[in-house]
């Protein structure tokens, strides 16, 4: 993979905001998509392209496997550049520099032995869903080992969930980028406020050993999960702060653009409603995991595999994942 060139293009492809469309995200989306649409010949067009009712739209992985749509290195280096362009209309360079550091790990861990079918930068997967449209709703995604980010819109409004982001390894302890944590502020973050917590007699620990996985797994419909930790009405205000601190943390990859309404619910109606939980280790090379839940969102981390040097992260909306209740909204007014 071309990295210098691709991380160049990262911050140079960017679609202007353009007449009255009130959220620039899904007017640069939506232009993007038909750019990067237009560059592919026909058999490229046909394996990215997907019916938006299509199952496969909530098929997301984030394991090592084949995945449908149209794959990276199948594509020409000027349509790599739109791919990623596409990309950057939905995360933020924070998140373009951590789906990045991502898929340069897959390299190193190919270096290092990896089978190369298996360990490969290039084998992600760019997929659209219904034609893109200021008006009609239509999607897509960019997933691949460890990175599975998801874009449902509905005119103006973009849902950027379910967003999974992994690490192998969580930190890098040897070679020239010794010390990369693409996620390492996220976990030190939990682990701060679990510490803070204890020492104010609220202890968010529900269990000495960490799940070996988060708990929501690669369900198409993620599942709230039992309340369990501290709770943010009972938390001091200081608490409050970082829990919610975290959450903006987890958001920081996508566009605001993306993440202004569910921040705004968070942060306001949702606060006091809010329950942390950790489990297993309080060292940092210890095997945890962590949870932020609330009335409909569940964030979840856990760095538990290969000696607590491989993190997951996940971020899911517990009822409009892929847009599921704005959907039924949408379709309900057509209707009416």
């Amino acid at each position: 993979m071309r990295f210098p060139i691709i991380l160049a293009t990262l911050t140079s492809v960017v679609f202007a905001h353009e007449g009255h469309n009130h959220n620039p995200a899904a007017v640069e989306m939506n232009k993007a998509a038909t750019v990067f649409l237009a560059s592919l010949d026909e058999t490229q067009r046909k394996a990215a392209s997907f019916d938006f009712k299509n199952k496969e739209r909530e098929n997301w992985h984030f394991v090592p496997m084949d995945r449908e749509g149209v794959r990276f290195d199948a594509l020409k280096p000027h349509q790599q550049h739109l791919a990623f362009g596409l990309l950057g209309t939905g995360l933020t360079q924070k998140g373009l520099l951590t789906a990045t550091q991502i898929m340069t790990l897959e390299e190193i861990l190919r270096s290092r032995g990896g089978d190369p079918k298996v360990r490969n930068t290039e084998k992600y997967n760019i997929a659209i869903f219904g034609t893109p449209s200021p008006t009609k709703p239509w999607g897509w995604r960019f997933e691949g080992h460890h990175l599975s980010l998801n874009f449902s819109l509905l005119g103006d409004k973009v849902i950027g969930l379910p967003a999974f982001y992994g690490t192998n390894p969580a930190e890098l302890k040897k070679g020239p980028l010794k010390g990369m944590r693409p996620l390492g502020e996220i976990e030190d973050a939990g682990r701060q406020l679990t510490l803070d917590l204890i020492k104010a007699g609220m202890s968010p620990v529900f269990s000495e050993q960490a799940p070996k996985e988060i708990l929501t797994a690669q369900d198409s419909t993620a599942k709230a999960q039992k309340v369990q930790g501290a709770t943010s009405d009972k938390m001091k205000g200081e608490h409050i702060k970082q829990l919610l601190a975290i959450v903006s943390q987890v958001a920081s990859m996508q566009r605001s653009e993306v993440t202004n309404d569910a921040l705004r619910k968070i942060n306001t109606t949702q606060r006091k409603k809010l329950h942390f939980a950790w489990a297993g280790s309080l060292e940092r090379n210890g095997p945890h995991y962590f949870r932020i839940q609330g009335v409909d969102f569940i964030i979840e981390y856990a760095n538990t595999q290969n000696d607590a040097n491989h993190a997951h992260l996940v971020w899911r909306d517990l009822k409009n994942d892929f847009a599921r209740n704005s959907l039924k909204e949408h379709y309900a007014e057509d209707h009416e």
